[in-house]
């Protein structure tokens, strides 16, 4: 299990990002038109309480698949060799756990949606900056849109594995899927002048 908040991780750099160019009213409105309440963010906590746990499990499940698919692994190939950069990957692995636990336990403050809009860079302007490989110069957005299923489906199994039930599953589980979307959202922003 990822200890949440005690140890150092590469490119992990939650409070020393620039500051999203997107005003906390907009980032109210994105909260309001994905219907993320209060109530989802209690649901939220419930959730991270659920997986915390699970962490390196969810990160095997969502590695294989990555991994057994060619057209994604090569996000994370060199680009000379097209060999897949086995520190680049865990590097990412390990921000990626942290994502999970930031997910779940963070407020959705202005820190978070800096560092929100700070991962949607590094998926674009600034992919390869954070860990200095030569990989490809971008992540097309279109696979960030496509991760909104997967990363969304494959979770609930282990909300239920953590213990949840009935409504406060079925609670935890939309509180998720809200917050995915509204990640996947700001991350879009470096992509789009029209955003």
């Amino acid at each position: 299990m990822i200890d949440m908040y005690k140890r150092e991780i590469a490119g992990y750099d939650y409070e020393r990002v620039g500051k999203a160019p997107v005003s906390l009213e907009e980032f109210e409105e994105l909260k309001k038109t994905v219907m993320l309440t209060e109530e989802d963010m209690k649901y939220l906590k419930k959730a991270g309480e659920a997986l915390k746990s699970q962490v390196d499990e969810i990160l095997n499940l969502w590695y294989g698949w990555v991994g057994s698919n060619p057209h994604l692994i090569y996000y994370f190939a060199d680009k000379k060799t097209k060999e897949p950069i086995q520190e680049y990957l865990s590097r990412v692995r390990d921000r990626f756990g942290q994502w999970i636990l930031d997910t779940c336990f963070r407020d959705y403050d202005q820190k978070w949606l800096n560092y929100a809009y700070e991962v949607g860079l590094r998926h674009n302007k600034k992919k390869n900056k954070t860990d200095n490989v030569n990989s490809v110069n971008i992540i097309p957005l279109r696979w960030l849109i496509c991760f909104i299923y997967p990363i969304t489906s494959t979770i609930k199994p282990f909300l239920e594995k953590g213990g949840l039930k009935g409504e406060d599953l079925e609670r935890a589980y939309n509180a998720w899927f809200k917050s995915i979307v509204l990640q996947v959202a700001i991350w879009s922003k470096p992509y789009s002048g029209d955003w």
